[in-house]
């Protein structure tokens, strides 16, 4: 089997409501077998123009487990929480 990464890049606009958002997508996470690999850590740009915000990298253990998470209802109280409170910008990778 296949693992796959969400890779998503945040730009927060309001740290306190974000908060919430954090929360939620925590418990989300717990529920559906992700594991956190990066989340919010230090960023150094080594080639091209891109300058990410904050960067949040899970690995999941396929492609549909990630799926599921993502259309989930836990996931789904994340984002409402997340609302005017962040930019995502997020996708879905299949590893090797």
């Amino acid at each position: 089997m296949t693992n796959a990464y969400i890779i998503a890049n945040v730009k927060v606009t309001d740290p306190v409501q974000y908060e919430e958002y954090k929360k939620w997508s925590s418990a989300a996470m717990q529920a559906h077998g992700a594991e956190v690999c990066v989340r919010g850590g230090q960023v150094e740009v080594l080639e091209g123009d891109w300058s990410p915000d904050r960067v949040v990298i899970l690995k999941f253990a396929s492609l549909d487990a990630a799926r599921r998470f993502n259309d989930s209802p836990e996931y789904g109280k994340a984002r409402a929480a997340r609302q005017g409170a962040a930019v995502m910008r997020m996708v879905l990778v299949e590893g090797v």
